[in-house]
Parts: C-alpha cells; structure tokens; sequence
C-alpha cells in the first residue's frame, strides 16, 4: 500500500487506502485501515463508509441468477431513462446484447439497472443483507450501481460466501484468549449463520466474476496458479477505487480514496487497488496448495448448469417473479447489527462487555 501511494499518489490524486484480507470462515488474516499510523489512527477498513459502485453488483447478479437467470442470459446493454435518470456505462458507448457474464465482467451499468429493477430493489438489499452487509441500504434504482455507503470490512465479508460454497460468516479478528495460567478468557462461538447461497449459485457467480480477471475490468489481477475471481468498483465522480478479489485461500478488497471525498484524478478500481491486490494476494499464496473455487470442479455441475442455460430466459421487461423458485432460504434471519465502532467495537464488546 504505502510502495503504490508513494509511486502514484501525486498522479492519481489519492491519499489514502485501505485493505482487508480474511480466510473463507471469515477470520482477518490482515488489515490495513490507512497510509501511515502515526498520522492517523482513524481505521479506514472498519469505520468509513464509503459508496462501493460496481463492487456493489454481485448481489444484483445473484439476486437475478436466484430468481432463475443464467450467466447466459441476454440482456440489453443501451441507454437507459429510470425517471429521468440516466445511468452510463464508464467509456460512454454500448454494446447491445450481451450475456449476464459479459456484462459484469465489463462491469456495463445499463445492464445492472435492468437487471436491479428487474429483480427489485428490494429484493437485491435483501440479498446483500443476508450475506453479511450491515449497512442501511437504499431500496432505489440506482443501489444497482453501489450509491448506499458501506465499509470495506463489512463489503468483504459478504464477499466470502463466494469463496467458501455459500456460508455466511462474521468477520472476527480472535478466537481464543487465555490467561498466563491458561485458562480461557474468551473463546468465539462457531458462526450459525449457516448456507445464505446455494452451491449451484455460488459455482455460477464464481464462473461470472472469474470473467472479470480474465476478460473484463480486472485484467491485471493474477496469482500463477491460482484461479481468482473478484469485482472492480469506481464511485460517482472517481471519488472511490475498490477491488474485492478471492480464490479458495483469501478474499482481499483493497479502497483507495480521500478523506475528505474529494475526487481522484480518474483512479479506477481496474488501477490502482488492483496492483495493490495482487501484490499482496502474490506473497499471500507462497507455499499455500492451491485449491480451486467452489463449484470450478463439481461433477455435473457444467451439464447442470448448460441444462439451465438452455431454459428461457424471461423477457427484459418482465416483473420480477413472485415466487423465486430455486433461491435459498436464508438462515440468516436478522440483519447483523453493527456496533458503533465497527470490528474493533465488536470484539470490545465480547472481551469486555462494553
């Protein structure tokens, strides 16, 4: 982070950062929360909320894969007029029909939209909640483009259930604590929060955001060896970069911004977090075995997923269906609360009872 400040920060116009890197249970392996400690202690990985943007667009993608599209669906890639909103797609031009897969590889803001509204708002917020973001979201068109605030720590813990074959977690920095003597002070209690994707949306959506680093906005991320899959992000007015990246070892988002949002000199998450991100995730996967991402592998799961492909797809304009067939019923039965002072606040409040 501080070597990517120092060589780029004058040119991009950005000051700080942050980085958050945890295991599929959810266990932060490491956290960066700014550039420097002693010039600030303000922990930007756990307490500033930021706007995502495309970062957001998995939980639309699996919302509509849930209520039974495909990563072979087609949708529209044109200009687009929500009440006189008209979202853009970043390089201003449009590709007309595209696949569900091309289109959040290439990250097409017309198509995500679509799909939002398509689905519902409401039901896309749902999804988000249920896999670990905590944040109050909008339950508006635009939520399809990342608009409601979150914090990068809460964003990659909903990302993990990508990682490890759709249980939820809660992201925790301690397991155990013991005294000199000892005995156990402190011991987390395993997660029951248990399956928030099925497998088989978990394999499909891991098939759409490998597309991503292979094809599509996240191009210079690579890890030899390893299969990795992830989403850029890029805020209203380049005021925020972010990449949330995972293989089956790690799931590692990386934000890159001002304190005071002021823009960036057209800092994308494609740039600057993706360098950041593979040369962390590169020393991070030293001497690790490399695994495959869940559903890469699984016996049928192409034959399943080409039978699935080959249903038709709903039309473009077509209310989002009443009964969504197919998707999981969430265990998680609450949204998990967040307290006032993020992560740290969190373990705090279990040491201590604060």
């Amino acid at each position: 982070m501080i070597d990517e400040l120092a060589a780029k920060s004058v040119k991009f116009n950005v000051t700080q950062g942050a980085l958050v890197a945890m295991t599929p249970d959810g266990a932060v392996r490491a956290m960066v929360g700014g550039r420097n400690y002693a010039d600030s202690q303000y922990n930007r990985a756990v307490t500033a909320k930021r706007q995502p943007g495309s970062a957001f667009k998995p939980f639309v993608y699996l919302t509509a894969i849930e209520s039974g599209l495909t990563p072979e669906t087609i949708r529209q890639d044109a200009p687009l007029d929500v009440k006189g909103w008209k979202p853009e797609n970043y390089g201003h031009e449009y590709f007309g029909a595209v696949t569900l897969t091309q289109a959040l590889a290439m990250s097409l803001n017309t198509v995500a939209v679509r799909l939002g509204l398509e689905v519902g708002p409401k039901n896309v917020v749902r999804t988000a909640h249920r896999l670990g973001i905590s944040s109050k979201l909008d339950t508006n068109a635009s939520i399809a483009l990342g608009t409601s605030e979150v914090s990068l720590t809460e964003l990659v813990g909903a990302y993990v259930p990508f990682a490890n074959g759709g249980q939820g977690v809660s992201p925790h920095v301690v397991t155990k604590i013991r005294n000199l003597e000892g005995k156990v002070l402190y011991a987390r209690p395993a997660d029951q929060l248990g399956q928030v994707i099925e497998p088989r949306h978990v394999a499909m959506m891991n098939t759409m955001m490998q597309e991503t680093l292979l094809s599509g906005t996240a191009r210079k991320a690579e890890i030899p060896g390893w299969m990795a899959a992830g989403k850029t992000g890029t805020s209203q007015d380049f005021r925020d970069a972010w990449f949330i990246g995972y293989t089956a070892n790690l799931v590692t988002g990386v934000w890159l911004g001002n304190d005071d949002n002021s823009p960036t000199r057209k800092a994308t998450g494609g740039g600057l977090p993706v360098e950041v991100w593979t040369r962390f995730m590169r020393a991070a996967h030293q001497g690790v075995p490399v695994a495959s991402l869940p559903g890469s592998q699984q016996s049928g799961f192409f034959s399943n997923f080409l039978q699935a492909a080959s249903q038709p797809s709903p039309p473009v304009n077509a209310p989002a269906p009443a009964s969504t067939v197919g998707r999981p019923a969430p265990t998680r039965t609450s949204v998990r609360p967040e307290p006032a002072a993020g992560l740290d606040g969190w373990l705090m409040d279990r040491l201590f009872g604060r």
